[in-house]
């Protein structure tokens, strides 16, 4: 007993050691939360915005929490930003990529190179290629709504807005990306998405680990099943638009990257490519649709696009020049794009805020920007933040509002849904242009909210941090072929 009780003892003196911390002057702000090791972990992943927030009001641009027994610095003024984005000496990032691959892919890759991977995404995501794989986007997209709602209908009919907007761009991206007419091992693309949203609607709580004990079985049969269902994907070569997944399987193998881990990256790279089309798509629509000036003006510019193509290519194959769409677009980004930009600190660094300000990171601590917060829903940045604003990225003459600025000081960054720096979103046109087609081809249908007073639904709070936001529910909506006379 005596002894039971000295491992005791020890195990806390051990523990109060390795954990505690105090701040030092040339430290960010410490708020580590009255509990000890977990910190403000069940805050953080409830509603990081809210947190967040509350942490800025009380600390300012910069402050150091506790999540998990881990120490994160976090940078909100965006003036400042490029002091961690441009580091990738101190700062790593793909420390904590491999954290993430391994927790809700279980995919480990010892001998990745990032930069042969981004290599190949940039061969095969642009120029000719990113032409070849609008062109296959569009005749998925075409297909598949012409399926959902054949051109001889002539009654409506109700779809759920957000499962209708996934659903559509996760077949069509499958195709486009993962199977094809050529492959005819590719597994049905419904069934692909099926499972996919069983594993999407866990992935944040993967992250986490804090999945019940039926959740995890069901997170890991949705695991285990998207496998086996993407198998054949990059089995064989294709010199068509989903050249890249054979090209990036290549890449594994050279990398000596067994069968098992193959199929599990696969998964990574479908995650990557179709977890935030859809939900901005939706979130663009549901927009649109609850607000009649937007939609009128969006129509109107797809109109007079549309009448004044005569070379026998459309806005559906072509890059266009679409100011208002733009405009919706990035307004849509800008409310609901919300993903953490997060660095290792691997050596010693002191950075330099706009201010002047210097401040001291720690080795082992982590170092994460939230531009959610802080350019998108700064009110001094853009007045109204929680208002959608169609026109808010547009000039008075129409053309594309670029200057913003805070603190009397243009800013760099006035949203970043994409990212930026050398980690920035590579299939960035390919993902615009793919949203545009399908807005497109909707809104050439009737299409209406079937309560005419419903509004948007709130967010999940839980997706924080992890790309495009999700609702918690969903818009109603009806919709039919347009009559041609």
């Amino acid at each position: 007993m005596i002894w039971t009780v000295f491992l005791l003892v020890q195990a806390v003196l051990l523990y109060l050691l390795v954990t505690h911390r105090s701040r030092s002057e040339s430290d960010p702000p410490l708020d580590k939360g009255a509990i000890p090791w977990l910190g403000h972990a069940i805050e953080f992943g409830k509603d990081a915005a809210k947190f967040l927030n509350r942490m800025k009001q009380k600390h300012g641009d910069i402050f150091t929490v506790r999540v998990v027994g881990r120490y994160v610095t976090v940078l909100l003024d965006p003036h400042s930003y490029d002091c961690v984005i441009n580091d990738s000496d101190s700062l790593d990032f793909e420390r904590y990529a491999d954290v993430l691959m391994e927790t809700i892919f279980k995919l480990r890759l010892p001998h990745r190179q990032p930069a042969r991977t981004k290599a190949l995404m940039k061969r095969h995501f642009r120029g000719m290629n990113l032409a070849t794989l609008n062109e296959t986007m569009c005749r998925h997209l075409e297909s598949l709504l012409k399926a959902e709602i054949p051109p001889n209908l002539k009654y409506w009919k109700q779809k759920e807005l957000f499962d209708f907007s996934y659903g559509l761009l996760f077949k069509a991206g499958y195709l486009t990306l993962f199977g094809g007419e050529q492959n005819n091992n590719s597994a049905d693309p419904t069934s692909v998405y099926d499972e996919y949203r069983k594993f999407d609607n866990l992935l944040t709580k993967l992250a986490r680990r804090t999945l019940k004990r039926d959740e995890s079985r069901t997170a890991q049969n949705a695991r285990h099943r998207l496998w086996e269902l993407l198998t054949p994907a990059g089995q064989t070569e294709d010199s068509g638009s989903h050249a890249w997944i054979y090209a990036y399987r290549r890449l594994l193998q050279r990398e000596g990257v067994d069968e098992e881990m193959q199929k599990r990256a696969v998964l990574m790279q479908l995650w990557a490519t179709q977890g935030n089309i859809g939900p901005a798509a939706f979130w663009l629509l549901g927009f649109l649709l609850t607000n009649p000036e937007a939609l009128s003006a969006v129509r109107s510019e797809f109109k007079q696009i549309a009448q004044m193509e005569t070379s026998g290519t459309s806005l559906l194959h072509s890059r266009g020049n679409t100011p208002v769409f733009d405009s919706v677009l990035e307004e849509t980004l800008r409310l609901t794009a919300a993903p953490f930009i997060t660095r290792e600190v691997v050596q010693e660094k002191t950075i330099q805020m706009a201010n002047g300000q210097k401040y001291h990171l720690r080795k082992g601590d982590r170092v994460c920007l939230f531009p959610f917060t802080s350019p998108q829903m700064d009110p001094e940045i853009h007045p109204e933040p929680q208002k959608f604003q169609f026109d808010r990225f547009l000039n008075k003459d129409g053309s594309a509002k670029k200057d913003f600025y805070k603190g009397g000081r243009k800013l760099k960054y006035y949203t970043m849904p994409w990212g930026a720096g050398t980690n920035g979103c590579v299939g960035k046109q390919f993902a615009i242009n793919t949203i545009r087609q399908f807005v497109y081809l909707v809104l050439d249908m009737d299409l209406e909210l079937c309560d005419i007073d419903a509004q948007m639904p709130e967010i999940n709070t839980s997706r924080y941090g992890f790309g495009m936001l999700q609702p918690k529910g969903d818009l109603l909506v009806r919709m039919k072929a347009r009559k041609t006379n």
